[in-house]
């Protein structure tokens, strides 16, 4: 298994309800795509340090799921409608998840 992490910092003029609205878009997509074993999105709480203002992970298969999940025109979709226009950064990682190890 795979655990996909995306964090993003927005740009200044981004607001509570382009927030609200994007998570509500993921959370639909995520809904709608088999290749998602998990996924979570949502802002920092900020409990600790951290430039980022918002998370995102996707559990996946394998790395076919994952491009399939980053390549889906519903991802497209969401990133058009909204992330395209927010993101002044962003950094992601993959790492192993072995088979049956809790998160």
């Amino acid at each position: 298994m795979i655990l996909h992490a995306a964090l993003f910092t927005w740009k200044a003029d981004v607001g509570d309800e382009e927030v609200e609205a994007l998570t509500a878009a993921l959370e639909d997509m995520a809904s709608a795509l088999p290749m998602l074993h998990a996924y979570r999105c949502g802002p920092n709480l900020r409990l600790r340090p951290s430039p980022s203002d918002y998370g995102v992970v996707a559990l996946v298969e394998d790395e076919a799921a994952l491009t399939a999940y980053l390549d889906s025109p519903q991802h497209a979709a969401v990133y058009d409608a909204h992330l395209a226009r927010m993101i002044e950064t962003r950094q992601a990682v993959q790492i192993v998840v072995p088979d049956g190890t809790a998160l």
